[in-house]
């Protein structure tokens, strides 16, 4: 019997039209011999099921349950795909471990750690993974610009601790940009994380576990016409994505090595993309989402595809994974 699969997108951030996007993907590509599935906005008054005609209507969150042509259909897995909060801050996978429903992805516990910059590098740290130099401000420490500087130097990156697709981004040049682009930063977060700058190949790697095997689907090099890889870059086409990236064999080795240790140590479970910054031989490692991109124009379908995995395949996998 085929089971009701909630496509759950949209979500609270400035990310949410990004997932509106990846979640028509993923709708689009469920294999409907398997399972059926039903579009599920989530805004933050309300969480709103839309039909095929585009008719909405509210989502019954005491027993995850729809009204579609007049039956009442009981929703069955969540394939959670929103970008930033709630999908990527354990949120929602907490009111899914509440209610005992199958979801795709990560945990809420991991979901949390991983979309939290500052505590996620201080984990992969004592696993010997190497970082940036960073300093860590919330909103309401005073600070000294002086004191920042001398641990990170210049150039180097301001960033809302806890933001996705390059929003509350700003890279900076002279001590006097500081003070605004961090405060700028904390439109976004009450965080702020400063890292310093590093001058190298810029790479993302997508790993999963694909048929009981942690696989890098494949590493992309990151070349981007704008000043760093900002959301323009990403999704306005300002960039060039090379798969595979022109690095070494050697340099393949590691950040493959290093991906797959950080997908085990962190406890990932479904699609993830790691950023990597590589300088000579060393891979400092940036961050990892747990909710990738799955538009058509985003990373990890196409290198998925370059492996001959389809989008299609790839939902089958972790929805199966979901009810394992």
């Amino acid at each position: 019997m085929k089971k009701n699969v909630a496509v759950i997108m949209g979500g609270f951030s400035s990310e949410k039209e990004i997932s509106l996007k990846s979640g028509k993907v993923i709708f689009d590509n469920i294999n409907r011999s398997k399972y059926n599935p039903f579009k599920i906005i989530v805004k933050k008054e309300s969480w709103i099921y839309l039909n095929d005609q585009s008719e909405e209507s509210n989502v019954n969150l005491d027993d995850f349950s729809i009204i579609s042509n007049n039956t009442k259909i009981k929703l069955e897995i969540a394939f959670i795909i929103i970008h930033g909060s709630p999908g990527e801050n354990g949120l929602i996978q907490s009111y899914f471990e509440l209610k005992n429903i199958p979801y795709t992805g990560s945990d809420s516990y991991t979901s949390a750690l991983t979309f939290n910059k500052r505590d996620c590098l201080s984990v992969l740290e004592k696993h010997y993974i190497p970082t940036a130099s960073s300093f860590h401000i919330n909103k309401s420490d005073s600070f000294k610009t002086d004191l920042i500087i001398k641990k990170v130097g210049l150039p180097c990156f301001v960033k809302a601790n806890r933001s996705g697709s390059s929003f509350g981004v700003f890279k900076i040049y002279k001590e006097n940009e500081l003070k605004e682009s961090i405060n700028k930063a904390f439109e976004y977060d009450s965080e702020v994380l400063i890292e310093s700058f590093l001058d190298g190949i810029e790479v993302s790697v997508g790993v999963m576990n694909y048929k009981n095997k942690i696989k890098v689907f494949g590493i992309t090099e990151l070349i981007t016409e704008n000043d760093f890889f900002d959301y323009d870059a990403k999704y306005n086409g300002n960039s060039n994505e090379i798969t595979p990236a022109n690095i070494s064999e050697k340099q393949k080795q590691i950040v493959s090595d290093l991906s797959i240790k950080i997908y085990k140590k962190l406890g990932m479970k479904g699609f993830t993309r790691s950023e990597f910054i590589i300088i000579n031989d060393t891979a400092f490692f940036l961050e990892i989402n747990s909710i990738p991109g799955m538009t058509n124009e985003s990373i990890f379908p196409k290198q998925a595809k370059m492996n001959g995995v389809s989008i299609s395949q790839l939902c089958d996998e972790i929805l199966q994974q979901a009810t394992a």
